[in-house]
């Protein structure tokens, strides 16, 4: 059987406060880096319910997504590890909400408030090549209405095969 090429889909938040961005400092296999909340879509679950429970597990606050932003396709090649992959990124906007007293995720060192330009002087500590992109279309207006995205009532059914 031929090998099937499949992008890694993910989802990633916006959450802006007071002209600053919600991010996670983690440890990655490239050392630490800065990221808006984000992670992998999981089984069985929609790209808004992946975006609520990443931003959840990773900063510990509630979020409401309101919009997509947009969708973004980059490549990643790990020097360490040999690997390629492309990842496709679905990136949402909302509102953070009530921050819960829980640990964050394995690998999150902290969560911290950073302006654009703050971002803009520390390029080199991004995960994603994608993350400054992401928050000039926000400030740019940009914004799909959560209708958009439609989810087959298949992906609940059966399980995982």
């Amino acid at each position: 059987m031929p090998h099937i090429w499949k992008p890694s889909v993910t989802v990633a938040a916006i959450i802006e406060r007071d002209g600053k961005f919600l991010l996670i400092e983690e440890e990655t296999s490239e050392g630490i880096r800065l990221n808006q909340p984000a992670g992998h879509l999981d089984p069985l679950e929609t790209l808004a319910q992946a975006v609520v429970r990443e931003v959840l597990e990773e900063t510990a606050y509630d979020f409401t997504p309101q919009a997509l932003v947009g969708v973004y396709m980059s490549r990643y090649t790990s020097k360490r590890r040999g690997t390629d992959v492309t990842y496709l990124r679905f990136t949402f906007c909302g509102e953070a909400g009530a921050e819960h007293d829980q640990p964050l995720d394995d690998g999150i060192i902290r969560t911290l408030w950073m302006t654009r330009d703050e971002m803009a002087a520390c390029q080199e500590r991004h995960r994603s090549p994608l993350m400054l992109q992401c928050v000039d279309d926000y400030l740019g207006g940009r914004r799909m209405p959560l209708a958009m995205l439609h989810t087959h009532p298949s992906v609940f059914e059966g399980g995982l095969t």
